[in-house]
């Protein structure tokens, strides 16, 4: 049955979702159209994505599909001034798309895979604030959202380039944070944790996948954070410390803060 969307929470809204055709990324982007957002949908496979459009359509929502592959740096440069000839602004950036790299020792880890995994994860994103800087800026409540991990603090063996790129990737994303505290955008981190995902699987093969948080669990997370009523800046936010806060806010570092909505 086709919802309506007149009291969609997002309704109106630009949003756009790197990494879309798996896992979070696709779960977040359903989510966003089901809210009433615009969501321009990317990835590498353009059957993927065509899936996804499907189910947006038959939740009544509407989606614009962009194949992107973030290694191709050019092809990253040209989003902004791409979005801008349609809409001349964003609303709404979730930067999911991301690579496990390789998981061995620093010593034995190639330059290729090194390389590769600081590009997606860290590289990528950069250039994605470069081209999308201007059209959040041109939103009345611009909301970006970049997806970390715990690896970013570095504790775990074996995970060197993987934590390495999360880590740049929390340190670049607060940068842009502070950069525009006195615009209309916001610019938050979610670290969801493990999560039932095909990444996660690959790092952890023998672990029980049912004991795991699905990607549409952690979606009222991204959703709240997309809002125009959210006011965090510039911080990381734990999917379970978020959802096991006991009253609506945001739990960090042991404080529960409003998440103002």
């Amino acid at each position: 049955m086709t919802q309506s969307f007149d009291d969609a929470p997002l309704k109106g809204r630009i949003a756009l979702v790197t990494g879309a055709s798996r896992g979070i990324g696709r779960a977040v982007a359903l989510g966003l159209a089901k809210a009433g957002a615009h969501v321009v949908i990317t990835a590498r496979s353009l059957g993927a994505l065509e899936s996804l459009d499907d189910d947006i359509r038959a939740a009544g929502g509407a989606a614009t599909l962009l194949q992107l592959d973030l290694s191709k740096g050019d092809r990253v440069d040209q989003l902004g001034p791409t979005l801008y000839q349609r809409w001349q602004h964003l609303d709404i950036l979730v930067a999911n798309a991301g690579i496990l790299g390789p998981l061995s020792p620093l010593g034995h880890t190639t330059e290729e895979g090194f390389l590769a995994t600081i590009d997606i994860n860290l590289n990528a994103n950069w250039r994605l604030i470069r081209t999308l800087d201007p059209l959040m800026k041109r939103s009345d409540a611009g909301r970006a959202i970049f997806v970390t991990s715990g690896a970013a603090s570095g504790k775990y063996a074996y995970w060197g380039p993987y934590a390495a790129s999360k880590a740049g990737l929390e340190a670049l994303a607060k940068s842009w944070a502070a950069e525009l505290v006195n615009t209309p955008v916001r610019v938050n981190l979610i670290n969801p944790g493990a999560t039932r995902t095909n990444m996660r699987a690959k790092a952890f093969p023998g672990e029980d996948a049912a004991s795991l948080p699905a990607p549409e669990d952690i979606v009222p997370l991204f959703l709240e954070l997309a809002s125009p009523h959210c006011t965090l800046n510039g911080d990381v936010i734990n999917f379970r410390e978020w959802r096991n806060s006991a009253r609506p806010g945001i739990r960090l570092d042991g404080n529960v803060i409003d998440a103002g909505v």
